[in-house]
């Protein structure tokens, strides 16, 4: 997928794995994974079967956000960066056509 950044900030603290171990410490490998599935993924719904990632879409406040496991409590956040987002006939995003993020940023919501 295609990877864009919800600010330069965040952009510089996920650019490479110095950066990275710099900006996220102990969760650094974790974040490189992830990083690294989200590009592998061809679009949303490989990314949702891969087991470790747990990609799901928010809830509440967060509606319209999508996460990924960082670690038990923090989360890789992104939102889908379609301008329409691809529905499906039931009104149900299309994972297979979503090929598009924002990372926004990382998050212990719980």
């Amino acid at each position: 997928m295609k990877i864009d950044y919800g600010s330069n900030k965040l952009k510089k603290q996920l650019a490479g794995a110095t950066e990275i171990k710099k900006a996220f410490g102990i969760n650094a490998v974790r974040v490189s994974r992830r990083l690294a599935e989200i590009e592998a993924s061809e679009s949303l719904r490989v990314l949702l079967q891969i087991p470790g990632a747990n990609c799901h879409p928010l809830t509440g406040d967060m509606t319209g956000e999508w996460a990924v496991d960082i670690s038990a409590n923090h989360r890789m956040i992104f939102e889908l960066d379609h301008n329409p987002v691809p529905l499906q006939e039931d009104g149900s995003i299309d994972t297979g056509k979503v090929t598009d993020v924002l990372i926004t940023g990382t998050k212990d919501y719980h």
